[in-house]
């Protein structure tokens, strides 16, 4: 007879529960007493035959209660972690809370987020402009890499970066108040996907382009593909005091139009360095309507594609000594400069690579191909050795040396059917999410033997995230996997299905599934998973804070201060808001004036959130305590338009209201 003791809790293998705390078999008899007595000490659940019947009712197993217990958080208690993943489509960034797994926040980032009235015309609305590509105002996004700024290789829960694939563009949110502050448009890339990566210290924040374009995105032909076609990696420079990317002193290199794919910065031993994956050294550009093979097998004929070997820091050497050529008012270091340099080597790798993970002690780089069953650890000193002694077994087609397979790797692991990207815990044991089994495969760092363990999740996982798992000082106590596919998992809901986020408990001998989180807004990639106590979030503003300016707002207003200013057909309105009233709280203009509303909360309680819409206008902000914002719009359209609170602030809510009124023209 087992027995499974949990916080008090005594779970015997025959399904009887006790609320005592029982170690043993001999104890059996004792357990069964108390379960049926409902006494037991401290832990007393008050009906232990009750739950046993529950159990059995609903058919769970001793495993399932455990699992249960390890990620259940009573109300009132913390999380121990924050997740961060990127939100795919929705163009946004998820906050989860972990074992819990309770979806916290979504902030928005690229494209608008109503609840949040992130770009509903707001001083919010500047940021997302200014991520604008030529003509377009672009409110689609597909974020694909969060990745938290770090020190010394560690996260330090100040910054988070996310990349959006569509419209090549970088984004940096400030986690002292979850806020998206910065976006910064890539003038070279016509996408990216290897982003965004940071460098031990976040001196940089590293994205690398996926599709291929002229630099610039000019037009070309496909048939000059080899000739005008080009990738690109951007060191985005980041100013910590400010807390944004500072483009006057960021720089690119110039790489070859192989699909550049994932990235990853060195670390210790390896610091100023960079990795980059790469496929489609074939060239592949498609063209199925002319007979001709699509991308997707025209780029994986040849056996072996490139990992870019980037020694960063000599780049940024040649940088600063004018080595760089300017396209698109960025500046950019030549591939041909950055390959006879010594900046830009490549190596081998098996074909259609997908993860790029360096191991905590910087001494490895771990890539899976999704075309092998191998994953493969490339030695990151035998490879500066190499470079420095320019020892290289021949050129690519653009005269980039390439260094030989056999002498810049560690080894290679047998994984299974389709590997790609790979944890870290703090024991030496390495987690690589499996996508054609479907399996979390766990191996060990230091022997490189066969995976000492499998786990099967739901479905064909793609991305997979551990606790501060891709940092120098991995935890080893989750791992999540980022299922692409979850039928059978949940209730139905039409043919467009959640995603599904699977919690692994990894602090055991063997790993044990904890929990699904279906995600239903958007398909979310990458993610990285930090400790809570590192991060201090504030919970109101300084009264007047504007929190994308990080200031206090000049036109912030003042109780009793409130007015209404005309200027020909601007009207400024200076307005404040507190439970459960504006002021003022009638607004009279004409048709086709320029208005814009200065509101501020007077809120100090922490939580006492209030929102600000105009029906029909397509106005709405959040106004947290002690926020400043400012909406702009023309008042195009007469009428009377109530104006509203749109957060269920106090019990007179409803009564939260008040009036625009546009005066129609004379005609």
């Amino acid at each position: 007879m087992r027995a499974l003791t949990l916080v008090g809790i005594t779970i015997l293998a025959t399904g009887v529960v006790s609320a005592g705390i029982v170690v043993g078999c001999e104890n059996q008899h004792l357990a069964q007493q108390q379960a049926v007595s409902g006494g037991g000490g401290s832990g007393n659940l008050g009906a232990s035959a009750s739950i046993q019947q529950l159990m059995k009712e609903r058919g769970l197993r001793e495993a399932d209660v455990t699992a249960a217990l390890k990620t259940y958080v009573p109300t009132g208690k913390m999380d121990e972690y924050y997740l961060f993943t990127s939100g795919g489509q929705s163009g946004n960034v998820n906050v989860i809370g972990v074992p819990s797994m309770r979806i916290l926040k979504v902030i928005g980032v690229f494209s608008p987020e109503s609840w949040q009235g992130w770009g509903y015309g707001g001083d919010s609305n500047k940021i997302i402009e200014k991520g604008a590509q030529g003509p377009h105002r672009l409110y689609w996004a597909d974020t694909h890499h969060p990745n938290l700024s770090e020190m010394k290789g560690d996260y330090d829960g100040k910054f988070l970066f996310i990349n959006d694939k569509a419209n090549a563009r970088v984004a940096v949110v400030d986690l002292e108040d979850f806020s998206t502050k910065q976006i910064v448009a890539n003038p070279l890339a016509a996408s990216d996907h290897g982003g965004t990566f940071v460098t031990p210290n976040t001196e940089y924040v590293i994205e690398t382009s996926q599709y291929p374009a002229p630099l610039g995105r000019e037009y070309a032909p496909l048939d000059q593909y080899k000739d005008k076609y080009r990738g690109v990696v951007v060191f985005w420079k980041f100013d910590r005091t400010k807390g944004r990317i500072d483009p006057a002193k960021s720089w690119a290199i110039e790489l070859p139009p192989y699909t550049q794919d994932l990235a990853d910065a060195g670390k210790l031993d390896s610091d100023g360095w960079a990795y980059i994956n790469s496929l489609n050294t074939e060239l592949a550009t498609g063209g199925t309507l002319q007979g001709k093979p699509p991308i997707e097998s025209g780029a994986s004929q040849n056996d072996m594609d490139y990992l870019h070997v980037i020694n960063w820091k000599k780049g940024e050497e040649l940088v600063n000594a004018g080595k760089t050529k300017t396209i698109a008012g960025m500046r950019v270091l030549p591939m041909d400069v950055a390959g006879a340099e010594g900046v830009l080597t490549l190596v081998g790798e098996p074909k259609s690579p997908h993860g790029c993970d360096v191991t905590p002690d910087g001494k490895n780089v771990v890539v899976g191909g999704k075309l092998d069953t191998h994953v493969t650890l490339y030695d990151t000193a035998k490879m500066k050795s190499l470079i420095e002694q320019k020892k290289f077994e021949g050129k690519d087609i653009y005269g980039l040396p390439v260094m030989g397979f056999k002498d810049a790797v560690t080894g290679q692991v047998e994984i299974g059917l389709g590997p790609l990207h790979t944890v870290f815990d703090d024991k030496g044991n390495a987690y690589t999410s499996v996508f054609i089994e479907s399996v979390v495969a766990k191996w060990s760092t230091k022997d490189l033997k066969k995976p000492v363990e499998k786990l099967k999740v739901h479905y064909n996982i793609g991305h997979i995230t551990a606790a501060e798992g891709d940092t120098v000082s991995p935890d080893g106590k989750y791992v999540v996997a980022m299922n692409k596919m979850s039928m059978d998992r949940f209730l139905p809901v039409g043919p467009l299905f959640p995603q599904n986020f699977q919690l692994v408990d990894i602090s055991g001998d063997k790993m044990q599934l904890l929990a699904d989180l279906p995600i239903g807004n958007s398909e979310p990639h990458y993610a990285q998973m930090i400790k809570a106590d590192k991060l201090k979030p504030l919970k109101v503003y300084k009264p007047g804070t504007n929190p994308y300016t990080d200031q206090i707002d000049p036109n912030r207003v003042e109780g009793g201060k409130e007015r209404i200013v005309k200027n020909g057909n601007k009207v400024e309105v200076f307005m404040t808001a507190i439970r459960s009233h504006y002021v003022p709280d009638q607004i009279e203009v004409d048709e086709g004036d320029d208005v814009t509303l200065h509101i501020t909360s007077l809120e100090s309680a922490e939580d006492q959130t209030h929102g600000f819409t105009i029906d029909m206008y397509n106005v709405h902000v959040s106004l947290e305590p002690g926020k400043h914002d400012n909406i702009s719009f023309k008042a195009d359209v007469p009428g009377t338009f109530p104006f509203y609170c749109t957060e269920f602030c106090s019990a007179l809510h409803l009564e939260m209201a008040g009036y625009l009124l546009v005066k129609p023209k004379q005609h």
